[in-house]
């Protein structure tokens, strides 16, 4: 697969600087699923200290002239990481993601998406830097978002009438179900087959995911999206 342009361009500009030492992708492009236009661009740089208030402002002006050029529609994220504080699961980081700056922890899963598939593009691999991610690892991570972010969206119903949100939360709950059993991570396109919901639902996510518009459905989508959250959460309680 090639790397995407806003990649490419993000990197170049991650190479003007000396206080980034590492930049690493994960997420769809480091497992070979990415589909242009439809999937996230995941990537985390590492620091040589807490970011500074002239490095917020380097990066933020860095993000929002891709988001309104090259990375238009790109949906490029990125965590900035110290080094330092790298194994601290729970410490929140400057993230860039969809148009602002927030803090928020690199997440368990995306950690173990790094150390098991993720790479470079500067600097070192992210397994050199990373602890390892072991099975038990994996799925206390798995549990973490679960009991975390969408315990939090399961009670608010209305969340799910955002398509990106109930076709994110249908295909995350197949992972997660599909991790929970195995300690194996998987994509997007190969939870597919694993969604539970009605069969229109499920055609509706597949042609999206290879850009084709279709017709929303929102309530039915929005209920069958936030069951499968609901029961998903149930089962894991029980350790089903």
């Amino acid at each position: 697969m090639s790397t995407p342009r806003p990649l490419e361009e993000f990197a170049r500009l991650v190479d003007t600087v000396d206080w980034a030492t590492d930049l690493w992708v994960g997420g769809s492009v480091a497992t070979g699923d990415y589909l242009p236009g439809v999937s996230d661009l995941d990537l985390v740089v590492i620091t040589e200290g807490v970011v500074t208030v002239e490095q917020r402002t380097t990066l933020r002006r860095w993000h929002q002239e891709l988001d309104g050029g090259v990375g238009r529609g790109a949906n490029l994220g990125c965590v900035y990481v110290p080094e330092t504080v790298a194994p601290d699961v729970a410490l929140a980081h400057p993230t860039w993601t969809h148009g602002r700056l927030i803090q928020r922890p690199l997440s368990g899963i995306g950690r173990a998406e790094l150390v098991r598939h993720g790479f470079a593009l500067k600097g070192r691999p992210p397994a050199d830097v990373l602890p390892a991610m072991s099975d038990s690892d994996v799925r206390r991570a798995i549990k973490s978002e679960l009991d975390g972010y969408w315990s939090w969206a399961y009670r608010r119903p209305w969340i799910f009438r955002d398509v990106m949100i109930s076709d994110l939360a249908l295909l995350s709950m197949a992972r997660a179900r599909h991790t929970w059993r195995t300690a194996e991570l998987i994509t997007k396109s190969e939870a597919m087959g694993q969604i539970q919901a009605p069969e229109q639902v499920i055609r509706s996510i597949a042609a999206r995911r290879i850009g084709v518009a279709t017709r929303r459905r929102p309530v039915r989508e929005a209920s069958a999206a936030r069951r499968d959250v609901g029961r998903t959460i149930a089962a894991l309680k029980v350790g089903r």
